[in-house]
């Protein structure tokens, strides 16, 4: 890893034991110089991006198939209209995901000195965007339907020259297709957490409740067989407020990481822990009074300003300096950028 120090107009840096990264070849080599950006990954990260990059390849494979099988049997079904849609949406994720992978590997550049890091923060933002507004429309598409009164008809096939009602089809499609997307988010949940991949995670999240939706589709293509046409419109708007869901939890996610919220974890429900350690590990420096910190989600890493009160008279030479930067950066693959400043005072906005 490359790491930053600056002391009141010094500035020093140091290659990381692991060395820097390979640049793009991390995101396509074979493994041991995958990197993201300066940061070379651990062993275990390194194995769970591989891993991470092959079922988002197996998902879009599947996703494909799955919709091409709903294609078959959509007939005049609202819900199974929604259900097609909100499956051609799940393609966003895993196609974010590669590119963001992809561009985070590269170095940064006078440009970008923070590197490409923000890829997986703008992937999210164009996947969360997209769920919203195509889950918005189909609501107000189902609304309609239900208000006009819109009774969709089911026709039949004909399988061996006998007469087969097509919902029996549908139902069973959705069933069939309902259990990749659960098995697949499963999978991908903990990779998230290792890799700290925002979009992976919403993307598991997205495919984990996708059971949900084939539920709702199934109860409303049943309900039109028992002569219940507003089932069919019921239920496709309960799929697409699960899309909304979706759609407003991404982008609020996805717009406090542009926007530098604290750094949180991979999902989103807590402040990261490692804030809290860098604070702890610089305050144990014998000339450390005071800590805080401003610690930005970057996208996979973390980049840290900590703010030091010295103790009166134990100013800090750079060598202290160079020793409490490198104790944080040997907490975590993610720290990788960090900034040690000696103030008179902490700023009024890190004051607890």
């Amino acid at each position: 890893m490359t790491h930053h120090l600056l002391t009141g107009g010094e500035h020093g840096d140091r290659k990381g034991a692991s060395g820097g990264g390979a640049g793009g070849e991390g995101s396509a080599g074979s493994g041991k110089g995958r990197s993201f950006g300066h940061t070379e990954l651990p062993e275990k990260q390194r194995r769970a991006l591989r891993r991470a990059i092959r079922l988002q390849w197996a998902w879009l494979g599947t996703a494909v198939v799955v919709i091409g099988l709903m294609s078959l049997v959509v007939g005049n079904s609202q819900a199974m209209k929604t259900s097609l849609f909100e499956d051609i949406l799940s393609l966003l994720p895993p196609i974010a995901f590669l590119v963001a992978v992809r561009t985070a590997s590269r170095k940064p550049t006078r440009n970008f000195p923070f590197g490409f890091h923000r890829a997986v923060a703008v992937g999210h933002l164009v996947a969360a965007v997209a769920l919203f507004a195509m889950g918005a429309y189909l609501l107000v598409e189902s609304v309609l339907n239900l208000v006009t009164v819109e009774k969709p008809s089911i026709g039949t096939v004909e399988v061996f020259g006998t007469p087969i009602w097509l919902g029996w089809f549908m139902m069973l499609t959705m069933a069939v297709t309902a259990i990749a997307p659960v098995v697949f988010g499963r999978l991908k949940l903990p990779l998230a957490e290792t890799l700290h991949n925002k979009v992976l995670a919403a993307d598991a999240d997205m495919n984990k409740a996708d059971w949900m939706s084939s539920l709702a589709t199934v109860i409303g293509v049943f309900g039109i067989g028992l002569g219940f046409w507003w089932a069919d419109s019921a239920a496709a708007g309960l799929v697409s407020l699960s899309i909304i869901s979706d759609g407003v939890k991404n982008v609020k996610g996805a717009m406090s990481a542009l926007m530098d919220a604290r750094a949180r974890t991979y999902d989103d429900e807590e402040p990261h822990p490692l804030v809290k350690e860098i604070e702890r590990t610089v305050a144990r420096q014998p000339w450390a009074l005071e800590v805080r910190s401003r610690v930005r989600d970057e996208g996979h890493v973390f980049h840290a300003e900590v703010f030091v009160v010295p103790r009166r008279g134990r100013m800090p030479d750079l060598g202290e300096l160079r020793r409490a930067r490198e104790a944080c950066v040997d907490l975590d693959w993610k720290v990788e950028d960090i900034v040690i400043v000696p103030v008179e005072a902490i700023p009024e906005e890190q004051a607890p």
